[in-house]
């Protein structure tokens, strides 16, 4: 490809909004333009890069037995109904009517639709297990996109689902999966990624790993243990250090007026915020929930869910909390109309004595023991606090380390979640009819593209994997008006072709810095220059993306260099 036809300007400042690295260098490098908040269009850099990636994807899934299929973006609302999805996802479903008033969604993911394909092809456990997989565009209704593409509204997903006849089949396959996306992100290019266990959140099942770059501008809080643990903020499970303080003393009020929150009670009593335990409301669909927590600690949401099986929380305002008997600002789980809520002691607060609200205003209450006082008080006990930085490793006991980490990709074990409402089903060896088990496995293209950048950059532009790069060579010409340098420019921009090299070649006239500083938004992994002084000497200059050095080549054996270096990036790569 020639530059002086090549559709897409590498520009010199900054986009205005773009924050991480990747969001920068491919609006300016030319590989993506906005069309729409957190809808972007592909220019043909961002275009090839796209194609490499899902090759990568391609061979990957194909190698594990799948087949690929390709399924609508658009679906009618009712095979979401049968899962009961289209009700429960908030508005980043998007739906709307066609012009015969039916009800329709944009996919944001294809369970109901793979199930929908298979269910009435599959009926004997002979024909188990097996993979269907698709990369195909999704859409999800964001209230907040950012980061370029790490964060979109449409983007183009591989997706696949896999269909078993048990638990033992499901695993493992899902171990087979969970392997073929290690091997995905490092043909990629990725450097620094790992695996953690995950909540399922809307896709719903049991078991779940996300896979993450660990990346200080990443989105999702991750906590890790040198012994192998990881896991996201969501279900990260870290154990209380230090010792619990203990009273035997009855509880015994104290006044603290005015003193609503942990922290001015802390300074009033001279306390630490760990000697406290706070009361937290929350409504729901099952109705007012109260946790006890400890006073330094913040409730974790979706294990608070997980615990009580429910969808939707949000905070109780004064007056709920005031109708079940409780104060706001000074409330105590005890004296509470047992009617009215449900009540979860945290496992933060299941040992030792605290300080909490007395339910009266400016009044709390000291020597509180939730394993004393709490005896006829009807409750659940739950882990549901959030783990920090500095809590011990569940498997070994060692401090927790915490990271930022950008998702790129996550597998379900679905069981059957989505099989079941919808009747999948299939003959086992007895003649039984039983419900299909499900997996479900996801890589999102664009953002791998984008974490890509972020973990392969300098300060001047991305530095692409051979891999995945748009061109694996980047032809500079340095005064094109002398005739040698044309026609040698010219000679190996045919050579690279002939030998089905993915090349770029620099064909304007333009000075060797504008040359440069858009080779380096172009991030190919090789850098052939032409000049007029390398020339004198018969030799061209190769230069790798990222490094200083360079070598002065025989032009006769640039080819054959060229291809030598090429051939070890990719072997590199595999590795």
């Amino acid at each position: 490809m020639r530059m002086s036809h090549f559709v897409g300007k590498q520009l010199k400042e900054d986009p205005k909004d773009a924050q991480m690295v990747s969001h920068k260098f491919l609006i300016r490098g030319g590989y993506i333009r906005q069309l729409s908040t957190g809808i972007y269009s592909f220019l043909p850099l961002g275009f090839r890069v796209k194609m490499k990636i899902e090759e990568i994807i391609r061979e990957e899934m194909n190698a594990v037995g799948g087949q690929e299929v390709v399924m609508p973006v658009v679906h009618p609302a009712e095979i979401w109904k049968e899962t009961g999805r289209f009700d429960a996802i908030d508005e980043s479903l998007l739906r709307f009517k066609d012009r015969s008033g039916k009800d329709h969604v944009l996919a944001m993911t294809h369970e109901e639709a793979a199930v929908h394909l298979i269910r009435n092809d599959i009926n004997s456990y002979k024909q188990l297990p097996f993979m269907i997989y698709q990369i195909q565009t999704k859409f999800r209704d964001e209230a907040r996109s950012r980061g370029g593409l790490i964060r979109v509204r449409e983007f183009t997903m591989k997706d696949a689902y896999s269909f078993h006849l048990d638990s033992t089949c499901l695993e493992k396959y899902y171990a087979v999966m969970h392997e073929a996306y290690m091997r995905i992100f490092r043909r990629s290019g990725l450097k620094n990624f790992i695996s953690v266990q995950s909540d399922s959140g809307i896709m719903g099942g049991g078991i779940s790993h996300e896979f993450m770059s660990v990346n200080s501008a990443g989105e999702d809080t991750l906590f890790l243990c040198e012994c192998g643990y990881n896991a996201n903020r969501e279900i990260a499970d870290g154990r209380l250090p230090g010792k619990v303080s203990h009273s035997d003393l009855p509880p015994e009020e104290i006044a603290t007026p005015g003193k609503k929150t942990i922290q001015d009670v802390c300074e009033y009593l001279k306390i630490a915020p760990e000697e406290t335990a706070k009361c937290v409301f929350y409504t729901s669909e099952k109705g007012l929930l109260l946790v006890v927590i400890r006073g330094d600690r913040e409730v974790n949401e979706t294990r608070l869910k997980a615990h009580l099986q429910i969808e939707k929380l949000s905070y109780a305002d004064d007056e709920t909390i005031r109708g079940c008997g409780a104060v706001p600002g000074y409330a105590s789980p005890l004296g509470l109309d047992d009617d009215k809520l449900k009540i979860v002691l945290d496992a933060s607060v299941t040992e030792g004595s605290y300080v909490c609200g007395a339910n009266k205003e400016n009044t709390h209450m000291k020597h509180f023991t939730p394993s004393r006082d709490m005896k006829e008080v009807p409750h659940t006990k739950a882990s549901v606090y959030t783990t920090i930085e500095g809590d011990l490793c569940p498997e070994c006991s060692k401090p927790l380390s915490m990271a930022r980490g950008i998702e790129i990709g996550n597998i379900f074990q679905l069981g059957t979640k989505y099989s079941a409402p919808m009747k999948a089903l299939f003959l086992d060896e007895k003649g039984e009819s039983r419900e299909l088990i499900m997996a479900s496995y996801g890589i999102g293209v664009g953002r791998l593209m984008a974490t890509v950048i972020e973990d392969n950059h300098d300060d001047y532009g991305p530095i692409w994997p051979a891999a995945v790069a748009p061109f694996s060579v980047h032809l500079n010409a340095l005064n094109l008006k002398e005739e040698k340098v044309r026609k040698t420019a010219e000679g190996l921009y045919d050579a690279f072709i002939r030998e089905k090299i993915d090349v770029l070649y620099d064909d304007r006239d333009e000075r060797p810095g504008s040359q440069f500083s858009d080779a380096d938004l172009i991030g190919a992994p090789l850098r052939v220059i032409i000049s007029p002084r390398n020339l004198e000497k018969g030799a061209v200059e190769i230069k790798r993306r990222g490094e200083k050095e360079s070598v002065n080549v025989p032009v006769e054996t640039a080819l054959s260099k060229v291809k030598n270096l090429l051939e070890e990036m990719l072997k590199s790569a595999e590795i």
